[in-house]
């Protein structure tokens, strides 16, 4: 296996795109997973709960989806900025005990903002700092979580734990905005920052009952200088690596910005509540999970499917931000749901199969530093367009640009693998393939 950062040797793509099938939920039969799923969608309930409520009150206290844009860039401005420092500790430290500390971390992060909400002293400053402290600790926690998934399943089902934790975070997404919907209207928002805060005690329950020795045997990399450097270098010499984080860097940036959209869109353009806001959301979530069901159901994981969703992701939004009534809007919703999880799902997979185990946490602080990170700059962005020229200019932008990046990453593997598109029109075979042109079977497998 290569250690170097741009060794010539590595295994082709092909060995690490190809999962064993056996089944859609075949990674739960394995205890410490189901311990650690079972703790994860009890605590992204809570997450999505807050998210939900985070949003509402801060567009409650300033009327404008701006400061909504400003909320979400503080909570991953700390991914820009530190992220890949995060994959070196996330690669240095066992997973297992650095999950328990992270969190434990957002769980009090949660509680503090329930008490200021709750003592009705709440103001948007302090919205600020909390999702900023936030941040900080996803820089840890994100790199950490994702790979200590392969510890926990090994590599023959990777693939499948990967798209079912994204089944798992979508199901949550489906119950966190209704009942944060229900509490806003009723009780509050302060008693929805309350319940994320104590969810975060379901993963801690279920990290210390897992059996250490049933774990895969983790790759901890010694503390030595230059590791950072010798990240960036392996993923900058892999094309089955850069080009995947290249795309969902512009679809994070620009194309999830759905926070600032579907705020907007439920109060200025169809003119509802907290409750239509909310519906968006589950609609979306509803899409989203069919779209990670769908992908555990897959055997691999090719770049030309990462290609296609964000194509077909970036024509959704557009379409989505010229919807004349609301319930067309809401219709597509599903799909923009199902398509944009598909992305993620197929560049996230693609990406840890193909990184050597010891260094999968500094390749994926990398992914999540592009994918998340980029929010900061992404947001504030579109919150502007979107505030001085309509929301269904900034949602319409937001689906160009990821619909531009995708035709260019597809372009660029064709160029780069040394391949062509095959067109085969006879019934029963693919209709459109990339092949080889001259000896890059490694990159063509992948794709």
């Amino acid at each position: 296996m290569s250690t170097g950062p741009g060794a010539d040797s590595a295994p082709a793509p092909t060995s690490t795109h190809e999962s064993k099938r056996g089944g859609t939920f075949s990674s739960l039969r394995i205890r410490n997973y189901r311990l650690f799923a079972t703790g994860a969608v009890i605590s992204n309930t809570g997450t999505w709960m807050s998210r939900i409520t985070q949003d509402w009150l801060v567009l409650s206290l300033t009327g404008s989806a701006a400061a909504v844009g400003i909320t979400t860039a503080l909570q991953f401005l700390p991914m820009l900025l530190f992220g890949l420092y995060g994959g070196v500790i996330a690669d240095r430290v066992p997973k297992r005990k650095l999950l328990l500390a992270s969190q434990a971390a957002l769980g009090l992060c949660g509680i503090a903002l329930a008490a200021l909400t709750l003592s009705g002293v709440v103001q948007v400053w302090h919205v600020y700092l909390i999702a900023f402290l936030l941040g900080m600790v996803t820089v840890v926690d994100n790199p950490a979580r994702q790979s200590f998934v392969s510890e926990m399943v090994g590599p023959d089902q990777l693939r499948n734990a990967v798209s079912l934790n994204s089944a798992n975070f979508q199901s949550a997404r489906l119950i966190g905005p209704a009942v944060a919907g229900a509490l806003i209207t009723t009780v509050g928002s302060g008693w929805a920052f309350l319940l994320n805060g104590l969810s975060f005690a379901a993963p801690l329950v279920g990290l210390l009952m897992m059996r250490p020795h049933e774990l895969h045997k983790p790759t901890v990399v010694p503390r030595a200088k230059g590791q950072l450097r010798e990240g960036l270098r392996y993923v900058s010499g892999r094309p089955e690596l850069i080009w995947p984080i290249v795309l969902i860097g512009f679809v994070g940036t620009f194309g999830f910005n759905f926070p600032i959209w579907l705020t907007a869109f439920a109060d200025e353009i169809f003119h509802g509540g907290a409750g239509m806001y909310s519906f968006f959301n589950i609609l979306m979530a509803a899409g989203s999970l069919v779209g990670a069901l769908l992908a555990a159901r897959r055997g691999s994981s090719r770049l030309r499917m990462l290609v296609a969703a964000g194509t077909a992701f970036g024509l959704l939004e557009i379409v989505a931000s010229l919807s004349p009534s609301v319930w067309l809007f809401a219709l597509l919703l599903v799909p923009i749901g199902m398509i944009g999880l598909t992305t993620n799902i197929s560049a996230n997979t693609s990406v840890q199969m193909a990184a050597d185990p010891e260094m999968r946490g500094r390749v994926m602080s990398l992914y999540m530093m592009v994918f998340a990170g980029g929010t900061p700059v992404g947001a504030p962005i579109v919150g502007w367009i979107s505030d001085v020229y309509g929301v269904r200019t900034g949602m319409a932008v937001g689906g160009a640009l990821s619909l531009v990046a995708a035709l260019g990453v597809g372009f660029m593997l064709t160029r780069v693998g040394g391949l062509r598109i095959r067109v085969d029109l006879r019934p029963g075979r693919p209709h459109l393939r990339f092949v080889p042109r001259e000896s890059r079977e490694e990159l063509a497998a992948a794709v």
